[in-house]
């Protein structure tokens, strides 16, 4: 079903989302600020406050980090902000203490879940950053907490809200470029195992089992710096990092794919390593080059040919026949979209920038200019939006859960399969029907005491 009809039948059916008063808690009226709660003060956090700040009808009211530096620095980085922003080293202190309505869960990718889904259980609709979670099965459990708690929910995938992307992505549904038969996204890397690390001691200022706290689901380590400072690159505390990473910057371009083909509510059915997964370089182009004007693909371009990653091209088949082709390179393409290509032609779609062939085909007088505002401020609106009249946001858990499942397959098959082989994936019950041991990657260990809520 495409996501247009989907969200008109179920709105013709019954609002999507109960409001916080019929579950029994007091919530925002459609006039009233709603009271906002911010949980992991890191790099990503900044940014998204620093919009944040300036959404009229959001209140942030309290703020919390497992690490009190961090606590201090936010503090003294937003000072005109901040003098009425409550801080909190335990976040459930914070949950319990205020009269929140609503949650920023910007937190590392292996505390996502279980920060994102104590939010919900208190009630609190949640705006989480990707990547939201470490598995399928971690990423489905936060989706039935949202749902069982009425919570309206945002993830950080941005292009959804968009004007020029969605509007692209509509051509490409409504026939543009005739029936669609194949969309390219790129090739990104993997994460890699940390290894050995000798400790080293842990940074002044944090309190008693901040360390504990920090690393969450996670096996826990000795501290070192390689896993504060650079968790994204490693297995245990992410599925691919953040530069050209498939669950860092990845997750965007799958999404992208996913919003294209209409197949938000849904995966590939089939999945097929083509290449051996080893270290090879992530670039196809050996000098530095300009993009020229028909490519969108700006994003990776500084990448060189010195730059590797542990990479294997994956292809994917949709129900409907559709193929999801995982391959191109960091230079070759649209790092952060993907590249419809239909019967009469393509459309390809990066971040607030789009090409096609024949040109004419965006050449219409009802497209949207781009942005002139950062791109993370429509994404909040919309959240706002959402929260105010109760329904389902551009980037819904849902659609989410979809996307990031894509990248656990890709990392699944990367492990599992051999060159050539394609594997079959039940998109219902979320699960291999022909895999046992790529069953075994859509779960994870957890530490006591770092358990979802539900």
């Amino acid at each position: 079903m495409k996501r247009r009809t989907f969200l008109k039948t179920t709105a013709a059916l019954a609002p999507m989302i109960l409001s916080p008063r019929a579950l029994g808690r007091e919530g925002p009226g459609p006039n009233d600020r709603i009271n906002v709660g911010i949980i992991g003060l890191g790099r990503r956090c900044w940014a998204v406050t620093g919009v944040a700040v300036d959404v009229p009808e959001l209140n942030i009211v309290a703020i919390s980090d497992c690490f009190k530096p961090r606590i201090d620095e936010f503090r003294g980085a937003f000072e005109e902000h901040e003098e009425n922003w409550t801080s909190y080293i335990d976040f459930r202190e914070m949950l319990d203490k205020e009269n929140l309505d609503a949650a920023l869960c910007i937190t590392t990718t292996h505390a996502s879940g279980w920060v994102a889904t104590h939010a919900m259980a208190a009630g609190l609709d949640a705006y989480i950053e990707k990547a939201m979670c470490l598995s399928v099965e971690e990423g489905r459990q936060m989706v039935r907490t949202a749902r069982r708690h009425g919570c309206v929910t945002q993830v950080g995938t941005q292009q959804r809200s968009i004007p020029l992307n969605n509007w692209a992505s509509d051509l490409v549904q409504e026939g543009a470029i005739g029936q669609l038969q194949k969309v390219e996204a790129p090739n990104f890397m993997g994460p890699r195992e940390l290894g050995h690390r000798e400790a080293q001691p842990k940074p002044e200022g944090g309190t008693v089992g901040w360390w504990d706290v920090w690393t969450n689901q996670a096996p826990l380590r000795p501290y070192h710096s390689d896993i504060h400072q650079g968790w994204q690159e490693w297995t245990d505390y992410e599925t691919g990092g953040q530069v050209f990473g498939v669950t860092g910057w990845g997750t965007h371009s799958y999404d992208q794919a996913q919003r294209g083909i209409g197949s938000d509510m849904t995966t590939p059915v089939e999945i097929t390593l083509e290449e051996p997964y080893e270290e090879r370089g992530v670039t196809k182009y050996e000098d530095d080059r300009e993009p020229g004007p028909e490519e969108t693909g700006q994003d990776y371009y500084w990448m060189s040919e010195d730059d590797t990653g542990l990479t294997a091209r994956v292809t994917m088949r949709y129900e409907n026949g559709v193929e999801l082709d995982l391959g191109l390179a960091a230079d070759d393409g649209p790092g952060l979209g993907a590249r419809f290509i239909g019967e009469d032609g393509y459309i390809e779609i990066n971040r607030d920038r789009i090409w096609a062939e024949p040109k004419e085909i965006i050449d219409r007088d009802d497209r949207p200019g781009t942005l002139e505002v950062n791109e993370i401020k429509p994404h909040l609106e919309n959240w706002v939006e959402g929260i105010k009249n109760r329904q389902t946001c551009n980037a819904d858990i849902e659609y989410a859960q979809r996307t990031h499942t894509i990248c656990f397959l890709v990392n699944a098959i990367r492990h599992v399969g051999e060159v050539g082989q394609t594997l079959h994936w039940d998109p219902v019950h979320e699960r291999f029907t022909d895999s046992e041991e790529g069953n075994e990657f859509l779960k994870r260990e957890r530490r006591a005491g770092y358990e979802l809520a539900t």
